[in-house]
């Protein structure tokens, strides 16, 4: 069974768990992909607000008609959702919270990866971080950082968790050299806040963390 976070009129979120696509891969069955999934269990049609990568759990909005959908989009595209993640990565970042203000290109193979200064085609990124709390593996320090994208590129954070040398552990595309014992990507959509949709009011919409991602 999906986890359902919250249910209204007009959209649904999920609690996604990690490992499984929110729309089919080129290389699996539709029916395995998140939407199918809920559309079964749920007895409905659903429109994708926005998406989470294979391996990232959490907060995942569908709208619910498509009304909803253009209004959700619309919310996304201009800022107005408040997203909160949470991410364990090598290290332990100076300054413990701060802002990084990176633009991003496409590179090969659906990666992506820091422009260069003035590079054509660039798209303007940012994203806030704090650290959340501290361990110690194999006698190595990690950090659990909370962060906050301002906007929304694909592979944002953990682009941006990289380029500032304290990529996220598991994740095999963007931090290859700390990924080995970790279970998967350990990145995780902990809080969504999202705007008023038609007649609804706000609300804030929390996944608790699953077990995997307890280092």
């Amino acid at each position: 069974m999906i986890e359902v976070l919250a249910l209204t009129e007009r959209f649904v979120a999920l609690n996604k768990p990690a490992g499984i696509t929110v729309i089919p891969a080129r290389d699996e069955a539709p029916g395995q992909a998140l939407r199918q999934r809920a559309e079964i269990e749920l007895g409905r049609p659903l429109w994708v607000v926005h998406r989470l990568d294979r391996d990232t759990s959490g907060v995942l909005l569908f709208a619910l008609d498509a009304d909803a959908h253009r209004q959700l989009n619309l919310a996304f595209e201009r800022g107005r959702v408040e997203k909160t993640y949470l991410a364990w990565v090598a290290g332990v970042p100076e300054p413990p919270k701060g802002r990084i203000d990176g633009a991003l290109h496409a590179a090969r193979k659906g990666k992506m990866r820091p422009a260069l200064p003035g590079e054509p085609g660039a798209k303007a990124a940012a994203t806030r971080y704090a650290i959340d709390r501290l361990s110690m593996h194999q006698q190595q320090p990690i950090s659990c950082l909370r962060c906050w994208p301002e906007t929304g590129r694909q592979h944002q954070i953990r682009v941006h968790l990289r380029s500032i040398g304290h990529p996220i552990l598991g994740d095999a595309v963007y931090g290859k050299t700390v990924q080995s014992w970790a279970p998967r990507c350990l990145l995780h959509a902990q809080r969504i806040v999202v705007p008023a949709v038609g007649a609804l009011a706000p609300m804030n919409i929390e996944a608790p963390s699953p077990p995997d991602f307890d280092c």
